[in-house]
């Protein structure tokens, strides 16, 4: 029985191998030469402004928090579509309960929007 799992462990061994002789021979031959430009924070092609240790408004994290919330709250929508049309006899009680879980994010998203949680500034 291990030895159907044989071919998983030669392309891991292989790969492993190989990423690790890339990195050798990287450090190895690879310049060492290290200019201004090169040890400057790369901030999307602008250059930096000001100091990188400044603080952030608590409302950045609530509204990465709320993103992320309703982001993991709409993949549940996808299994739920995919396995729909293979209740029919319970069909009418399933759409239901995700009338109910979408109502409950609806109510989440206007109590977020009526304390101002998603107002930038």
């Amino acid at each position: 029985m291990l030895i159907e799992y044989l071919p998983i462990l030669i392309f891991l061994t292989l790969a492993i191998l190989f990423g690790g002789v890339v990195i050798l021979l990287s450090s190895v031959f690879g310049r060492k030469t290290s200019t201004r430009e090169k040890l400057m924070t790369y901030e999307c092609g602008l250059d930096p402004i000001g100091n990188a240790r400044k603080r952030f408004s608590v409302k950045f994290f609530i509204i990465a928090m709320l993103f992320i919330v309703f982001d993991v709250e709409a993949v549940f929508l996808y299994p739920w579509a995919i396995v729909f049309k293979q209740f029919n006899q319970f069909r009418a009680f399933i759409f239901i309960e995700m009338i109910v879980f979408i109502g409950i994010l609806l109510v989440g998203f206007i109590y977020a929007w009526k304390k101002g949680a998603l107002e930038w500034e």
